[in-house]
């Protein structure tokens, strides 16, 4: 593990292998560790780095609001101090929408763009609204709201089925201080839309979509990429690909990263 301090802030991060240099990104409420078992099978091949995003994992906060900017920035002021030039850049969820901020403030650094059950569109207004409403919930009861918003991330039949890899995330998820959560929800409430990147990016995109997620419904994200050259996986299950699809996902990242030249 590296650290790096950024505007006062301690920023975590993991740096292993050579080659193509690639940055995986975690979702809310999930941290660098969600990684663990692609790092081991990617860095043979690649340069893999991951970094806790701002008020997540072992990075402190640096404020009350953390937007999608503030962590692409953030970001970037890791690869100058890594001294990297090119980055494909691979984001689960709010990860995804980090990654897409990121690419549109720095464009020349980008060599390709994995977006992991994440979306290009900014929140509806309503969900803008249930963003709000979670920060109410998670003020009431940190613990009852982590569990709850975990369990509804999978699909309902794999909710059993993966219990035990469900309780897993759990106890990483419980670790997102308060303030951590609360500044990543209003920042991905007041997100900017994206879909412009889809369809101009002169860099390969993939995107990988879950039949029965929960939190982006299939039907509402698939036209995002009508008329655009990215490429689409759909899985049969919900938000958590990298568990609930984890052989089938390592595969088609590979298979992606062999394409970056």
């Amino acid at each position: 593990m590296k650290q790096i301090i950024y505007k006062n802030t301690k920023i975590s991060f993991t740096d292993q292998g050579k080659g193509t240099a690639v940055l995986l990104l975690h979702g809310f409420l999930e941290n660098k560790t969600m990684w663990d078992k692609c790092v081991s099978a990617l860095s043979k091949n690649q340069r893999i780095i991951t970094i806790d995003l701002l008020g997540h994992g072992e990075t402190e906060c640096l404020g009350y609001v953390h937007t999608m900017e503030d962590q692409a920035d953030m970001i970037f002021a890791v690869l100058i101090s890594l001294r990297i030039r090119k980055i494909v850049l691979v984001g689960h969820s709010m990860g995804g929408y980090v990654a897409l901020a990121f690419a549109e403030l720095y464009p020349d650094y980008v060599k390709g763009l994995f977006l992991l059950n994440s979306s290009s569109r900014a929140d509806s207004d309503e969900r803008k609204i249930n963003r709000d409403r979670a920060i109410k919930a998670v003020k009431q009861n940190h613990t009852n709201f982590v569990r709850i918003s975990i369990s509804n991330l999978f699909s309902e039949d794999n909710r059993k089925l993966l219990a035990k890899e469900i309780e897993k995330v759990k106890l990483q998820a419980l670790k997102t201080p308060l303030q951590g959560i609360v500044a990543s929800l209003e920042g991905m409430k007041i997100r900017k839309d994206r879909e412009v990147l889809l369809h101009f990016a002169p860099y390969p995109i993939q995107l990988v979509l879950g039949k029965k997620d929960s939190v982006l419904p299939y039907e509402e994200n698939i036209n995002q990429i009508e008329e655009t050259k990215v490429g689409l996986t759909t899985f049969p299950d919900g938000h958590m690909s990298h568990i609930e699809n984890e052989t089938e996902l390592k595969k088609i990242l590979v298979d992606f990263l062999k394409k970056i030249k």
